[in-house]
């Protein structure tokens, strides 16, 4: 006798039918059953079962009519059915974020019955819902209850006559009026049509439109999307000022009504924008915020790093001086010592920072960026053998960490004390107290230097401690002095270099920016600049923080990540000018679109016999300074100035 388990497997997967194929499908080395139930699973199988049946039960999914059908009787029954499937709430949105893959066996299941009522299904279940969704706010929700509700009905309307893939130029303009706080929805021409739209032949009450967003000023935002009600729900009449019809008969699938709109001057109320990504206040002004997040940590960059360059360079140079006078004193010898595990980490700090910072400003200028004329390209490939000459990066940060492995060990065998001509190890004489340290918790401290100083100390430390106990590991297994310092570069040593080294160039740009020797009117700026820095720079390490307990809280995490995107607000306004002020001369950044008028000039190169030969190479570039709209990127790595006899060899 068959168990209720058996028997409800029996009834989901029944025997199929005898026949010819009968003896064929004898032959198979395996069961079909046991291998659809290990592809799917029983939950998924149960539920394209429920799907499957309630089609096959319903008259309104009777086979004997269709596509047979005059086109505009199919139409009226696809959306019928379509209406139908919403009606058997198949799959709530619980179901749908806890199990997305009955997403697609959905749309599957009633793509095999007609793939004209699936599509019809799929552009308003989830191309318009997930549009309003992903692009829109709280304020916008309540469209999405409706269209499930099938109160209304959308379509997604990006593709025009002349731009469907390049949607970057979508002609259909919104004009912002604030005198009655609505948006002027227009098609300037015939090829500025929405076209294609699956839903919008017949059946679609409201469309997520994609258009040019223009602010008082005629400034344009860029493309945007908006929700746009295209008929009555009542009588699928179109709204006035919108022209909207049938494409017509095509090769197939003419169960989805795919349609065109034309508008003209077409208004929509300010909160119609669907404004996750940008927003129009009442009075006309736009807001979004995202702006200039991705750049301005590099201009900070620029700044703490060019600062760091130059009091290396003054280090270098009382080096120097020891060395004229043949100073054969300890503090000159561990002054070389200091000055040359700087220098090891410095380049590739600088170099690293300029790589991602070009990379970044390339993308975020989007195809301009990639013209040979933005010079993009040669900064990033005039940069690119700083990460290898006068030694790989990777291995001159075992330098560094070297450094600091020795001074942990001379403390731990002789008690020696952890002190530098320069200061940057003087912090470690407080190694255990530090360790005992946590971050103190929320507060306005987050938005000052300080706070990320506090926590790279404790990184210093904890990965020196960390980079020890691996070093020392290794010798006990039996590994070699060069095969243990080898072993623990990955995950230890090389991150012990670069936290040394950012803490050294943070701290240095910290007491630089808070020196009373700082006019009053440069205060504010030079403060926030010094806390982006520090905040970004950290931010990398957050993994690091929790897993050694610095930080125990999701908030810790969170403050880092707000207080950067607060700082980035606050020195928006600030960008052009602090870019002016390390900028070279148009003439020789030689770029179409950093020009200090703000202006881009995008005409063809002059012919190569015609060009000036004596342009490139000869701007002393800042790391990092990335340039808001308007102004030069102007990005390369540092030279660090560091006396053959200090420099490692490559591979040492």
């Amino acid at each position: 006798m068959a168990t209720p388990a058996e028997g409800s497997m029996a009834a989901l997967l029944p025997d199929l039918p005898k026949g010819p194929l009968q003896a064929y499908r004898a032959r198979a080395s395996f069961s079909w059953k046991e291998l659809l139930l290990f592809l799917e699973g029983e939950d998924m199988l149960r539920f394209k079962h429920t799907i499957f049946s309630a089609l096959e039960s319903d008259p309104l999914f009777d086979r004997s009519c269709g596509a047979d059908l005059p086109m505009e009787k199919y139409r009226e029954l696809s959306f019928l059915r379509c209406k139908r499937v919403f009606e058997y709430d198949f799959l709530c949105l619980e179901d749908m974020l806890q199990t997305p893959l009955k997403v697609l066996a959905l749309v599957g299941c009633l793509g095999m019955y007609d793939w004209s009522l699936s599509n019809k299904y799929f552009l308003h279940a989830f191309t318009f819902t997930s549009a309003i969704y992903t692009s829109g706010t709280e304020r916008h929700f309540e469209y999405i209850q409706k269209a499930f509700r099938m109160e209304i009905f959308g379509c997604f309307a990006l593709t025009e006559v002349s731009h469907g893939s390049n949607a970057k130029a979508i002609r259909t303009t919104a004009h912002y009026d604030p005198a009655s706080q609505e948006f002027v929805i227009h098609s300037p021409d015939f090829e500025a049509s929405k076209f294609w739209v699956g839903n919008m032949g017949k059946t679609a009450t409201h469309a997520v439109v994609f258009a040019q967003l223009y602010t008082p000023g005629a400034q344009c935002w860029g493309l945007h999307s908006f929700l746009v009600q295209i008929r009555d729900p009542k009588n699928l009449l179109p709204m006035p000022g919108v022209m909207v019809g049938d494409m017509g008969k095509k090769l197939g699938q003419n169960g989805l009504d795919n349609g065109f709109a034309m508008f003209h001057q077409v208004r929509i109320p300010r909160q119609n924008l669907l404004n996750r990504i940008g927003d129009v206040t009442p009075e006309g002004t736009y807001v979004t915020p995202f702006k200039q997040w991705r750049l301005l940590p590099y201009l900070a960059a620029a700044y703490a790093l060019d600062h760091f360059s130059k009091s290396l360079f003054l280090d270098l140079m009382e080096l120097q001086q020891g060395l004229f006078r043949n100073d054969q004193s300890v503090r000159q010898a561990e002054l070389g010592r200091e000055i040359h595990a700087l220098a090891s980490a410095g380049k590739p700090l600088a170099s690293w920072t300029a790589q991602r910072g070009i990379q970044e400003c390339r993308e975020a200028c989007g195809g301009h960026g990639y013209l040979a004329m933005s010079r993009l390209g040669d900064l990033r490939n005039d940069n690119d053998p700083n990460c290898t000459y006068e030694g790989d990066n990777n291995v001159l940060l075992q330098q560094t960490s070297n450094y600091l492995l020795s001074l942990l060990a001379r403390k731990l065998q002789d008690g020696a004390r952890f002190e530098s001509p320069l200061r940057t190890v003087d912090f470690l004489g407080a190694y255990p107290d530090i360790l005992a340290q946590r971050f103190p918790g929320p507060g306005r401290a987050g938005l000052d230097s300080s706070a990320p100083l506090a926590a790279y100390k404790w990184l210093v430390c904890y990965l020196l401690r960390e980079s020890y106990q691996k070093l020392e590991q290794e010798k006990r297994s039996g590994s070699s002095d060069f095969e243990a310092r080898n072993n623990c570069q990955v995950y230890a040593c090389r991150s012990l270099a670069l936290a040394f080294l950012e803490l050294t160039v943070v701290q240095r740009f910290h007491d630089h920016a808070h020196h009373p020797g700082v006019p009053p009117p440069l205060r504010a700026v030079l403060r926030r600049l010094s806390a982006l820095y520090a905040l970004w720079s950290l931010s990398p390490h957050v993994t690091l923080l929790y897993r050694g307990g610095y930080f125990s809280d999701e908030q810790a995490g969170k403050m880092v990540e707000s207080a950067i995107l607060d700082l980035c607000s606050q020195l928006k306004d600030d960008a052009v000018a602090l870019v002016d002020v390390i900028a070279p001369p148009d003439f020789v950044l030689n770029s179409t679109i950093g020009r200090a008028d703000g202006e881009a000039t995008l005409a063809p190169s002059p012919p190569e016999q015609h060009r000036p030969r004596n342009c490139r190479h000869i701007q002393h570039l800042q790391p990092g300074a990335i340039a808001p709209p308007g102004r030069p990127p102007t990005t390369s790595s540092l030279a660090f100035p560091v006396p053959p006899r200090l420099s490692p060899p490559v591979g040492s």
